[in-house]
């Protein structure tokens, strides 16, 4: 019996079905972009699709949804955020706006944790404690790391020193007009108690 052929794109989709691949993965990324027709035309018969933005140098898997959900191979994950967690990826969003439309010559958006902190004091409702509000802020910002959408480069002694690169991946979950719609009603509301409520969903 011949052994059947590995195929050469094989390790790009089991790297996608891990998570984003980013163009700062050199090798990967490269490799992607060779096969990205060849892996276009598999994974519809895993009932995927790649969503490849070359421009901001990132790509990811998207299941294809069917009528019948019940057919369907659960890849992956469902995550919903609360509504406080999903405050915190729309000021993160916001953070990305206006550093696309800066002059900096960066590619990536890079923040201290403190700078990240200074952003979203103004959109939560801050309580008794100064302490116990700013580990909430602290928890939101991990939080995110921990979905994907901060990359912590640079560790610190003073934890507020901590440098964060702020993922493009995030475009894709807070499209504008979401931040738009959000950045009006946090501005609004930003004083106001809001109830915690799932909002955005992951995939």
């Amino acid at each position: 019996m011949i052994p059947s052929r590995t195929l050469p794109y094989a390790s790009i989709i089991v790297k996608l079905l891990k998570g984003t691949i980013e163009y700062l993965d050199k090798s990967t990324w490269q490799d992607l972009l060779q096969y990205k027709i060849e892996i276009n035309n598999f994974l519809p018969q895993l009932g995927l699709t790649l969503v490849l933005n070359e421009d901001d140098g990132y790509a990811f898997l998207k299941q294809n949804i069917s009528d019948d959900d019940s057919a369907e191979v659960t890849w992956f994950q469902r995550r919903s955020f609360t509504y406080e967690e999903t405050i915190m990826l729309v000021l993160l969003r916001e953070l990305m706006a206006e550093f696309e439309i800066s002059e900096s010559s960066a590619r990536e958006l890079i923040k201290r944790r403190r700078e990240i902190k200074d952003h979203s004091e103004l959109f939560f409702k801050e309580d008794a404690s100064r302490v116990r509000f700013l580990k909430e802020i602290d928890r939101l910002i991990d939080k995110a790391e921990d979905n994907g959408f901060l990359e912590m480069i640079e560790d610190a002694d003073i934890k507020d020193e901590q440098k964060f690169r702020i993922k493009k991946i995030i475009k894709e979950k807070v499209n504008i007009e979401i931040l738009e719609q959000f950045t009006a009603q946090l501005s609004a509301y930003k004083n106001v108690v809001q109830p915690k409520e799932d909002t955005i969903d992951s995939n």
